[in-house]
C-alpha cells in the first residue's frame, strides 16, 4: 500500500477511544479482565514448584519446566497468532485465546506425571499467546494515541494481578487439598475472567483485514528488525523478563531451605506483585513529564537496589528487595511495551509480536538457565547473576532509545 493510499485509509476511519467515548470504560475493563485470565493460567504452576519438586521427585530446574514450557510455547505461538490477527481479527483472537487457555487448565490438572504436565502446559502457552500478542496491537489501533500508555499501564496492571491470584490462589487451596485441586480452582476462576473479557470487550472499529503472505509478514519483520529502537526494546524484554521470572522461580526454594515457611507460607511472597500492579499503572503519568529512556534508567537501578537486598539473609530484607524489584521491573515493561506501539508506525502486530516473542522466549530460556545456576551455584551466585541480566537489559534499552 502507498504512503497516500494508507493515509487516506486511516482518515476514513473513525477516531481512536477516548475518555469520552462510552466505549473507553469497556475497553479499559476488558483489558484488564483479558490480563487476569490469561496471566493467571500462565502461572498456575509457579507458586507450586517446591511441592511439584517433592511431589513427582525432580529436581527444581525440572519442576521450573511447568513454567518455562508454558512461556517457551507462548513465545513460539505469539508471532503467528498475531499474524493471524491480521486476517481474522483482534477481538476474536483475544476472546478464543482466553477461554481455550483457561479451560486446558483442568486439563493440566488431572496430569498423571511431570512430562504429560509439561506437554500439556506447552499447549496451554501456545494457546494463551492470543492474549498478549493482539491486546498490545487491539489498544494502539482502537485507542487513541493520547491515551494508550494509560490503557496498556492497565492491562500491564490485569497481567500483574492475574499473575499474583495465579500463585496465590494456589497457595491458598495447598494449605487444604494438594496440587491438584489448587491448579484445578485457580483455572475456574481464570475461566470466569474470560467470560467477562468476552462481555466487556468492544467491538473492533479501526481495523480492516488484510490478506496474508509469507513475503509480506516477512517484510514487515525485517523494517522492524531495522529500527535500533524495536530491537531495544526486544533486548530488555528478552533479559529482564528473564531475570524477573527466575527470582519468582526459585524465591520459593530460598525461602523454604533458609527462614523456614512452608510452601503455601512461601506463596504469599507473590502478594508483592501488587507493587508492580501500582507502579505500572503510574508509568503511564510519568511518562507524560520524564523521558521514556529516563524512566527505564531509573527503573534499571531500582531493580538492581532491590536484588540487592533479596541477597541479604534476613527475610524483612528479602521481602523489601523483592517489592522493590518486582515495582521497577514493571515500570520498565509498561513502558518498552507501549513504547513499541508507538515507534512502530505500520504493521504494529507484528511489532508487538516481536516484543513479545523476546519476552517470553526470555522467561522461558533464561528461567531454565537460572535453574542451573541456582543448582550450582546456589542463592549466592543466583542473585549476581540477575543483577547483570538487569543491568544489560537496562544499557540495551538506553543505548538503544537515544537512536533515532
Amino acid at each position: 500500500m502507498s504512503s497516500a493510499a494508507g493515509s487516506q485509509e486511516n482518515q476514513s476511519l473513525p477516531a481512536g477511544l477516548t475518555p469520552g467515548d462510552p466505549g473507553f470504560r469497556r475497553a479499559l475493563v476488558a483489558v484488564l479482565f483479558a490480563g487476569l485470565a490469561s496471566f493467571q493460567a500462565l502461572y498456575a504452576t509457579q507458586a507450586l514448584l517446591p511441592t511439584l519438586s517433592d511431589d513427582l521427585s525432580v529436581d527444581p530446574a525440572t519442576a521450573a519446566l511447568t513454567v518455562s514450557a508454558t512461556t517457551g510455547g507462548l513465545a513460539c505461538a505469539v508471532i503467528p497468532v498475531s499474524i493471524l490477527s491480521e486476517r481474522f481479527g483482534r477481538r476474536r483472537v483475544i476472546v478464543i485465546s482466553a477461554f481455550v487457555a483457561t479451560l486446558l487448565g483442568l486439563v493440566v490438572a488431572a496430569s498423571p506425571g511431570i512430562g504429560s504436565m509439561i506437554a500439556l502446559r506447552l499447549l496451554q502457552g501456545i494457546v494463551i499467546a492470543g492474549v498478549p500478542a493482539v491486546a498490545m496491537a487491539y489498544v494502539s489501533e482502537e485507542v487513541h494515541a493520547d491515551h494508550v500508555s494509560r490503557v496498556m499501564g492497565l492491562y500491564i496492571s490485569g497481567t500483574t494481578v492475574g499473575g499474583l491470584l495465579g500463585r496465590i490462589i494456589p497457595s491458598i487451596v495447598l494449605e487444604f487439598a494438594g496440587w491438584r485441586m489448587a491448579v484445578a480452582v485457580s483455572a475456574a476462576v481464570a475461566f470466569v475472567f474470560a467470560i467477562l473479557t468476552w462481555y466487556f470487550l468492544p467491538i473492533q472499529r479501526r481495523f480492516h483485514p488484510k490478506a496474508l503472505s509469507f513475503s509480506g509478514e516477512w517484510q514487515a519483520i525485517r523494517r522492524h528488525l531495522a529500527d535500533p529502537r524495536i530491537l531495544a526494546l526486544c533486548a530488555l524484554a528478552f533479559l529482564f523478563m528473564g531475570a524477573f521470572v527466575s527470582l519468582y522461580n526459585y524465591l520459593g526454594f530460598r525461602l523454604g531451605d533458609r527462614f523456614g515457611l512452608s510452601p503455601a507460607l512461601a506463596g504469599f511472597v507473590f502478594v508483592l506483585y501488587l507493587s508492580g500492579t501500582w507502579s505500572s499503572a503510574r508509568a503511564g503519568v510519568w511518562a507524560k513529564t520524564v523521558s521514556r529512556r529516563r524512566l527505564i534508567a531509573i527503573a534499571t537501578v531500582g531493580a538492581c537496589a532491590g536484588l540487592g537486598l533479596v541477597a541479604v539473609p534476613w527475610l524483612p530484607a528479602v521481602i523489601v528487595g523483592v517489592l522493590v524489584f518486582t515495582a521497577s521491573f514493571f515500570v520498565a515493561h509498561s513502558l518498552s511495551s507501549s513504547g513499541v506501539g508507538l515507534v512502530a508506525q505500520r504493521d504494529r502486530a507484528e511489532a508487538s509480536s516481536m516484543y513479545l516473542f523476546s519476552y517470553y522466549a526470555g522467561s522461558s530460556v533464561v528461567g531454565w538457565v537460572s535453574g542451573m545456576v541456582f543448582g550450582g551455584l546456589g542463592w549466592g551466585g543466583l542473585v549476581p547473576w540477575l543483577v547483570a541480566l538487569s543491568l544489560v537489559a537496562g544499557a540495551c534499552a538506553v543505548a538503544g532509545l537515544k537512536a533515532r
